[in-house]
């Protein structure tokens, strides 16, 4: 199986000599995806695409690698022929596509390089009146028809394009110097990673923990998922601030009006201090301008004042339903809406003109010794180990194979229990998303014994114990041998 990837518009345009660096990552980022995907596959590169051939049995997660890797801009599956004349390539269409075409409208779409008797005209003419004659009731309309057959002649193959499905666009990752998101699991963190990874920067995860386990599960999840998703291609740190003690310390010596705006700034000294151990010169966040109270203008510039770091804020004209929106696209909005969050700083009447004199005189009671010991206590782990790295809190029993009435759940994203759907024979099979799962188990019959059901057997565990930890002791884990 083959399959042509066009690059990105904005790639193309580039200078000679950036459109080939960017061309020579794309091509090693698929590389790399595609070989950790166990798909065997030759990947080769042109001025303005890509070529892939891979064997049939990794189709699909190669179209899912290419469906969600930064700089492409839409991938199609071919079969390559040797060229023959008018007859030989109507037969070729017709063997594809001649079956849909009755009672439909068609057009025929040819790109042609190389040297040739014929121009690319000549081919959709001479193509498509054969396949006129031959398919019952079908009628040739140029303007959005029915079926549009599109085909490529390069000197002397033929490509026969079966289907085309859009990539994500923006520039291939590695292309750009890396940043560091600072990400909370919500909508707007979420969404800045997501669009800072597609404009090709290496996106590394900083995450300021204000309401414990719990919480920094959810937040390594949707990280990982957001890594694994569109960023794989690439190793990235996920660094764990704990921040609780700072918000204490906010709470008793920060008048309410400036606690807000205050801890902003804390979290950005500490990112920009971890940010320059790993030579990262870049913030981000996930702000929209005026969506709350220390998100205003004033405030912003405020909060900025404390870096020497550009930050960027992706979503900063964004409206909230276009976030949403996007997140959707992505996938992160179910993480999100499910996010076990807390907030130790709630200000009653915040203030959202921050003059920068008033900020230091509450900064002045503030001990920054207390900042320097969370930074210092910060936890730094590869974004590919975060999940196993978790300590078991307790022992929960594994089952091999389900006994008689218990009840199989499983956790994996919809989107990879549709592409792999869990087959247990007569055991009852339902599916739970890892990130509905706290909120929804209690509402399942407590009668019954549960067993959680991740394919590495990591969330699943993760999640056992959080329900063991609440008092559910109806748990267990499913681990099939394979």
């Amino acid at each position: 199986m083959q399959f042509v990837i066009k690059l990105f518009p904005e790639i193309i345009i580039k200078s000679a000599p950036v459109r080939k660096r960017f061309i020579r990552q794309l091509r090693e980022n698929l590389k790399r995806l595609l070989a950790e995907a166990n798909c065997d596959a030759d990947v080769r590169s042109e001025w303005d695409k890509i070529e892939v051939d891979i064997d049939d049995c990794g189709r699909e997660d190669a179209e899912d690698i290419f469906s969600h890797t930064p700089g492409i801009a839409n991938y199609s599956r071919v079969t390559r022929h040797s060229l023959g004349d008018f007859d030989a390539i109507a037969a070729l269409v017709w063997a594809e596509h001649g079956q849909a075409l009755t009672n439909r409208s068609f057009c025929v779409r040819v790109k042609r390089s190389g040297k040739h008797a014929f121009n690319s005209v000549e081919v959709e003419r001479q193509v498509g009146g054969r396949l006129l004659q031959q398919a019952d009731n079908a009628r040739v309309q140029l303007d959005d028809p029915d079926i549009c057959i599109r085909l490529e002649i390069k000197d002397d193959q033929l490509y026969l394009i079966e289907q085309t499905r859009p990539g994500i666009g923006g520039f291939p990752l590695g292309t750009q110097e890396a940043v560091m998101s600072l990400i909370s699991g919500g909508f707007d963190s979420t969404v800045a990673s997501y669009l800072t990874m597609k404009r090709g920067l290496r996106t590394h995860f900083c995450f300021f923990n204000l309401g414990g386990r719990s919480h920094e599960l959810g937040v390594k999840e949707v990280a990982w998922y957001l890594w694994h998703k569109f960023g794989a291609s690439h190793r990235v740190k996920f660094i764990t601030v704990p921040f609780e003690a700072v918000v204490a310390e906010i709470l008793e010596k920060v008048d309410n009006a400036y606690m807000g705006v205050v801890l902003k700034r804390m979290m950005l000294r500490a990112a920009q201090d971890i940010a320059r151990t790993w030579h990262v010169q870049t913030l981000v966040t996930g702000e929209s301008v005026a969506q709350v109270s220390s998100q205003t203008l004033p405030n912003l510039a405020v909060i900025d004042a404390v870096s020497e770091l550009l930050t960027l804020r992706p979503l900063a004209t964004m409206d909230k339903n276009d976030i949403i929106d996007i997140a959707r696209a992505i996938g992160t909005d179910a993480f999100a809406a499910h996010m076990p969050e807390y907030c130790g700083v709630i200000s009653v009447k915040p203030t959202t003109r921050a003059r920068p004199e008033r900020v230091a005189a509450q900064e002045s009671h503030f001990d920054f010794g207390v900042l320097e010991a969370a930074v210092a206590a910060r936890r730094e782990e590869n974004i590919d180990e975060i999940m196993s790295n978790l300590p078991a809190e307790t022992e929960i029993e594994s089952f091999a194979a389900p006994q008689p009435g218990m009840t199989i759940l499983d956790i994996r994203h919809p989107d990879e229990i549709e592409r792999k759907p869990l087959l247990a024979g007569s055991t009852e099979v339902i599916p739970t998303p890892f990130y509905a799962l706290q909120k929804n188990y209690r509402q399942l019959d407590q009668s019954k014994h549960y067993l959680l059901y991740c394919e590495k057997g990591v969330m699943s565990r993760l999640h056992a114990e959080l329900l063991d930890e609440q008092g559910f002791k109806n748990i267990g884990l499913y681990s099939p041998a394979h």
